[in-house]
């Protein structure tokens, strides 16, 4: 039984001295967790493994999701008692985007719209919020002509992921004709699978043979990438990953 202990203590260290070696810690830290094996990966669990723990995107999500699930109008409270407080045009776009989260897009786009008739009206955050919000009412040629503007005044935001996809996919409510150059320009700069199923969605609608084939060969990319995601991605993904499964067995 003592050389069981022993050998779990020694088990846990190497755990942690793993783990050290990985998130390139300080190497005095293999010395303690090695002689002092108990003591050191008690040390070592609370000081270095559990707060880089907390600030895993796993477990941001799950901070997240958890806060929304038990109040879920939290973001919404907090972020209307400081316009209320002090009804600044930050205060106000902070309001918009809890709002436009919370699923509430019309008083969400009032806010923005109220923001961006003033001094701040070419800001790019709030021109991009203003775009979200007008997206999310279902006014597709507003949003293109806000994204249009933003891209103006900065021109990065072009190739920005959540720009780049809102943009491609006002331009494919509206049926304008750069919403094939809009997609491949989203895809180029794109940080999940969204522009990709959003993409094939577009092209398998279309009438041409070799757009329904790519739509296809995207879909199939999800599915096929799906399988080497960590898990957060895939929890990230998983609307996309279930759409990219549906327009295969089409």
């Amino acid at each position: 039984m003592r050389i069981f202990g022993i050998s779990l203590y020694v088990i846990i260290a190497l755990f942690f001295a793993i783990h050290a070696v990985r998130s390139r810690q300080n190497m005095y830290w293999l010395i303690i967790l090695f002689l002092f094996p108990g003591l050191g990966s008690l040390v070592y669990f609370f000081v270095i493994y559990l707060p880089s723990l907390r600030q895993s995107r796993g477990a941001t999500a799950a901070t997240r999701a958890i806060t929304q699930f038990v109040d879920p109008n939290r973001a919404v409270r907090e972020a209307r008692t400081d316009f209320d407080r002090a009804p600044t045009v930050a205060h106000r776009m902070r309001l918009g985007a809890a709002l436009l989260d919370a699923g509430n897009a019309a008083e969400a786009l009032e806010h923005y719209r109220a923001a961006a008739s003033g001094p701040f009206s070419s800001d790019p955050a709030l021109l991009e919020g203003l775009a979200r919000a007008q997206f999310a009412n279902g006014d597709a040629l507003a949003t293109q002509e806000t994204l249009e503007k933003l891209f103006d005044v900065h021109p990065i935001a072009r190739r920005q992921p959540v720009p780049a996809l809102l943009y491609a996919r006002a331009l494919a409510a509206v049926g304008a004709s750069g919403t094939r150059a809009a997609f491949e320009t989203a895809l180029s700069c794109a940080s999940d699978a969204a522009p990709r199923c959003l993409f094939a969605d577009w092209l398998a609608a279309q009438p041409d043979e070799a757009d329904r084939k790519r739509a296809q060969e995207l879909y199939a990319e999800i599915v096929h990438d799906a399988k080497h995601w960590p898990r957060h991605a895939r929890e990230h993904n998983s609307e996309w990953l279930h759409r990219a499964q549906t327009g295969l067995s089409r």
